[in-house]
């Protein structure tokens, strides 16, 4: 890897449906050039080369190097297979056939990760009482970063004596913990029906229809075939009992995970709330399940209570924290831009 510079930065975003791409100036104090940012669908595009040349061929922006943030587990630092997406790729072979010194790929989460030190006023919301943190404030510090999309993403934040960190985990694919008997009818069925039952299995896009369906299968009615942006708009105009249960359904569920991620990470500082579906389920995170789920931990309680949970509300954070990971690779600190 080349020593560190300011050149213009590649970066993209892969997920399990959509790319983005964007660049980032490692020299600015606002990194990430929003006007460069463009969008694609995986569907469309056999690669991510391809698809890349497309997209500095759309903007006429010049690159040295890029930053992928993709949806899976990264191998060596070389190769990544995305999750739930059919690209495989290739760090080396993607510089070459791009003609960058170098492509870095991280984990989509450690980017996510990332992103939080560069968010700022309306890019959040609180979610729940506990006092806001203050990045940076500390010489320690712990974050949890977690996001329904596509699928479930968990990353980790570490602040240590004015650095910053990342932790890359699958943690979305860990079991999911049954804690109340509607918890468990539904752990039931969903057993039944794919075998082992992660959290991704319920907290995603698909996961709203997965606990759809084990919703109408416990109270005996005949579920429609309904997409998530179904269930989500008919709870939003209260146009159907069973897709109310269902996202107030999944606002516990998931205070459930993110508060384990606290109690598995040492996240004592802060959870961030990230992802695709935070923005349309955010009036369901704020009326009261997904906090009481989050505290309630036995022992923990008082502790957890004052834990912060905040939405990030900026459309772009994959984008956000590879332009922030751009500012390390630079030699600059984060925490500077703050």
């Amino acid at each position: 890897m080349s020593q560190p510079s300011s050149a213009p930065t590649l970066l993209v975003d892969l997920g399990g449906t959509n790319v983005r791409f964007g660049v980032a100036d490692p020299a600015r104090d606002k990194p990430l050039l929003t006007d460069s940012i463009r969008r694609y669908r995986v569907a469309e595009h056999d690669s991510l080369v391809s698809t890349a040349k497309q997209y500095l061929a759309d903007t006429g922006l010049q690159v040295h190097r890029a930053i992928v943030a993709a949806a899976g587990r990264i191998v060596d630092g070389e190769t990544v297979k995305v999750t739930n997406n059919p690209w495989a790729i290739s760090a080396h072979q993607t510089a070459s056939a791009l003609g960058l010194e170098y492509v870095h790929l991280v984990n989509d989460f450690a980017a996510q990760s990332m992103a939080v030190i560069l968010l700022q006023g309306d890019d959040l919301v609180d979610v729940g009482k506990a006092t806001r943190p203050v990045i940076g404030a500390d010489d320690e510090q712990t974050f949890a970063v977690v996001g329904p999309g596509t699928g479930l993403g968990v990353g980790g934040l570490l602040v240590r004596g004015g650095h910053c960190s990342v932790l890359q985990t699958e943690g979305g694919h860990a079991g999911f913990a049954a804690h109340s008997p509607e918890d468990i009818a539904i752990l039931d069925y969903l057993n039944h029906k794919y075998g082992r039952v992660s959290n991704e299995r319920l907290i995603c896009g698909q996961g709203l229809v997965n606990l759809y369906d084990a919703i109408c299968h416990m109270v005996g009615a005949q579920p429609e075939d309904l997409k998530p942006e179904d269930i989500t708009a008919r709870a939003k105009d209260n146009s159907c009992p069973l897709c109310i249960r269902t996202v107030e359904t999944f606002a516990g569920i998931f205070g459930s995970v993110a508060g384990d991620l606290v109690l598995t990470l040492g996240a004592w500082n802060g959870v961030y709330l990230t992802g695709g579906l935070i923005p349309i389920l955010l009036p369901w995170l704020e009326r009261g399940r997904f906090r009481e789920r989050f505290e309630a931990k036995g022992r923990f309680r008082d502790i957890m209570e004052k834990v912060p949970t905040q939405a990030i509300m900026n459309p772009e954070p994959g984008l956000l924290g590879a332009a922030a990971l751009a500012v390390v690779e630079s030699g600059r600190s984060l925490l500077q831009h703050r």
